[in-house]
């Protein structure tokens, strides 16, 4: 997928308060002019009525560009369900900084998936916001970027959303 001189940079999105601090931060500190941002979004449970989600669970969607992001019609194959907000942040990203913003879906273990993804489409980095789970919480339920900090085949920046203090 990445080719000499293309600089992919991987950004998990679960259209969380968690996942824009970690876009904000990727086009703040990160993002350069003809980069290309992949946003991976994992479906934990996928809705297996939808022919599409047999049909991509190993290898997840083809890449679904920014534009098509939003459409009904790409919403409803693959179960996606993008806020505008994170929407508004993506396009005025990729208009302000002249980046290819690009989607894959994927379909699993957020954990396993992103690792996967990684390793399947080469990437300069990963950014991943954090839910900011406590200790015995992560401890239970895991933490997805724990796992894929220890487990990427590329550097990854963890992000944690901006809390306010009162």
């Amino acid at each position: 997928m990445a080719t000499e001189g293309e600089r992919w940079v991987g950004l998990a999105v679960d259209f969380s308060e968690g996942s824009r601090a970690a876009l904000k931060w990727a086009a703040d500190n990160l993002l350069r002019t003809g980069d290309n941002l992949l946003l991976l979004h994992v479906l934990k449970d996928p809705d297996y009525e939808q022919g599409e989600t047999l049909l991509w669970e190993a290898s997840g969607s083809p890449l679904i560009p920014l534009s098509e992001f939003s459409e009904p019609s790409i919403v409803k194959k693959y179960g996606v369900k993008p806020d505008a907000e994170t929407l508004d942040m993506l396009n005025t990203v990729a208009r302000q900084k002249e980046v290819t913003v690009v989607s894959k879906v994927l379909f699993g273990d957020p954990r396993e998936k992103l690792c996967q993804a990684i390793h399947d489409m080469p990437m300069s980095c990963l950014v991943i916001g954090s839910r900011g789970l406590g200790k015995l919480k992560r401890v239970l339920l895991g933490s997805v970027s724990d796992y894929v900090v220890n487990n990427a085949a590329c550097p990854v920046t963890v992000v944690k959303p901006e809390t306010t203090h009162t």
